[in-house]
Parts: structure tokens; C-alpha cells; sequence
């Protein structure tokens, strides 16, 4: 496999070791959980690793299959043995912000189910205060759509409506449009995504909270494991 990242390389790698035959594991979105699903599928070939994966997005499903990992829907199974996904910012209460790649809602519906909830990123994710390096992400309905956009800049966001690279609106696998919102940097994520949530249209935001039990962090040679609070 080639590496251009080492340390995203590294994280992924101890992540993939987590997961043993007969577990039922949710497979997240982005860069680094797809770099995991691969390692997990050299396992399978050269170990014979015997899991079940849970898909968060269409490209995780697809990627997943390529690499023949059984999938099941979240709907076909009773929960989840373990969660490995990506972040996009973590702070030192193990709060995150979640969804760069579009599949926050579904992201967070999966990992909620799950016994076991890793994360799985490199060094310069970890934030002081959430919103410090990129806007967060807020999934809402296309109806209203800009509607919605107002009522969050009222909150006090600079907002923009995502688009893909030929300028069409960018959809969610479950046909939802994305609101990228910049907001100053707060010390209370917890009642910001109170408000958000409040508004009609917003479907859910990309803070989690709560939803990680265990953060590995990638060096270019070494991983940091990290335990929650509430899992010590």
C-alpha cells in the first residue's frame, strides 16, 4: 500500500487492529477511516478476519465492497461491537466536529449505536475550542433552504451553502443539503448546537458530543492512545 501520510498511516493501522472475528463494526467516512478500511481489508485476505462492517456513506458501502468486507444495513443488526471513524477537530473534553465529507447525520446514527466509539485522527485535528481551523457543518432539509441559511447567520454564523466543484448543490446520501458555518470561537459548543437544533429546517449539526470512547492519534512513527474520561 502506499503511504503519503505516515501519520494517518500509522493511526489507521492501530485502528484496524482493534477489530476481531465476530464483531459487527461501523465503518466511517473520509480519508483516514477509508485508509482504515483498507488495512482491514488485507486483513481479511491474509488473516482470514471474519467481521461484518456498517457503512456511514454510498463511497464507504462501495469502497468496503471492493474489497469483498461483508456489509449489513444499521437496520439489520442489533448494535455494533465497535465504531471507527474520522474527526475533524477534537478538543481536550473529546467533543468534536464532524462532517468535511458530507455524512455527519448518518456518521453520528451509526457511531450512537455503537458498544465501543474510536477516533481515529493525526495531531493537527486536536483543538483548543472547537471552530478554530474550519466551519461546522449543518444538515438541513433542501426545503427552505435558504430560508435556513438566514436564520443561522441571525445566530451570528458566516454561512455558506455547499456546492461541489461544478458549482451544483451538494446533496447527502440522504438527499440533504450542507450549510457551512463559521461561528466565533465559543467555550459552549454544547448551547450552540442547542440553538442550531431549534431551527426548523436543520436536521442535525456536526458537533459530537459524548461519541468518542477511545482517540488514536497519528505521528509520523509513533500513536498516541487516548482514553476518555468516562472510560478510565
Amino acid at each position: 500500500m502506499s503511504v503519503s501520510d505516515p501519520a494517518k498511516y500509522q493511526a489507521a493501522l492501530t485502528a484496524a487492529a482493534l477489530v476481531q472475528s465476530g464483531m459487527v463494526v461501523g465503518l466511517g467516512s473520509g480519508t483516514t477511516a477509508s485508509l482504515t478500511i483498507a488495512l482491514l481489508g488485507d486483513r481479511l485476505k491474509a488473516e482470514g478476519l471474519d467481521f461484518v462492517g456498517v457503512p456511514t456513506s454510498a463511497a464507504t458501502a462501495e469502497l468496503a465492497r471492493s474489497l469483498a468486507i461483508p456489509l449489513r444495513e444499521l437496520d439489520e443488526v442489533e448494535d455494533l461491537d465497535l465504531n471507527l471513524d474520522g474527526a475533524d477537530e477534537v478538543d481536550s473534553q473529546f467533543r468534536m466536529i464532524k462532517g468535511r465529507g458530507g455524512a455527519l447525520l448518518r456518521e453520528k446514527i451509526v457511531v450512537s449505536t455503537a458498544r465501543r466509539k474510536v477516533t481515529i485522527i493525526t495531531a493537527e485535528k486536536r483543538v483548543e475550542r472547537l471552530g478554530a481551523t474550519m466551519p461546522l457543518p449543518v444538515e438541513v432539509s433542501l426545503f427552505g433552504l435558504k430560508h435556513t441559511q438566514v436564520k443561522l447567520a441571525d445566530l451570528g454564523a458566516r454561512t455558506s451553502i455547499r456546492t461541489q466543484s461544478d458549482g451544483t448543490l451538494f446533496l447527502t446520501d440522504g438527499g440533504n443539503g450542507i450549510i457551512d458555518c463559521r461561528f466565533a470561537v465559543s467555550d459552549d459548543p454544547e448551547s450552540l448546537d442547542l440553538q442550531l437544533r431549534r431551527i426548523a429546517g436543520v436536521l442535525d449539526t456536526g458537533f459530537f458530543f459524548g461519541l468518542c470512547d477511545l482517540l488514536i492519534v497519528g505521528h509520523a512513527d509513533w500513536v498516541e492512545r487516548v482514553e476518555a474520561p468516562h472510560r478510565r
